[in-house]
């Protein structure tokens, strides 16, 4: 999970645990830091060989590198692009969903400020992502 907010990070996790989602989360901050850990470089050069991501929870307003460079980045690189990229952002703007979906999102999904409305949507997203589509091996 991408997540610059420390108040978004902790209401997503509480959905996921009202949601009873028990996936690990392995939280980066900002886009910098999840290019790294994508591609084992920096603090997580030691990463070498260990399992990708199956899926990616996305953020678009981040500090330093955004969240749509980040996503080209991603569905460029040719070990990467199978990792479904799922936006999970407050914008509702009509021009981020379509960059989103043009750069290669596998999903756009808002953040809603309602916590009950936004865990009913993180519902909806396990029932699709985790129980019913079928994701890449690591």
């Amino acid at each position: 999970m991408v997540e610059d907010s420390e108040e978004d990070y902790t209401a997503t996790l509480r959905a996921f645990a009202k949601s009873s989602i028990e996936n690990p989360v392995f939280r980066c901050s900002d886009g910098d830091e999840v290019l790294d850990y994508l591609y084992r470089q920096n603090q997580f050069k030691d990463l070498v060989g260990s399992p990708y991501p199956v899926l990616i929870l996305l953020d678009l307003n981040l500090p330093a590198t955004d969240g749509k460079t980040v996503l080209s980045q991603i569905k460029q690189d040719e070990l990467l692009k199978k990792i479904p990229v799922v936006i999970l952002s407050t914008s509702r703007n009509q021009t981020d969903v379509n960059d989103c979906y043009l750069l290669g999102a596998s999903s756009y999904i808002v953040k809603e400020a309602d916590f009950d409305h936004f865990t009913q949507t993180i519902q909806a997203f396990k029932q699709f992502w985790l129980k019913t589509a079928l994701l890449p091996g690591a």
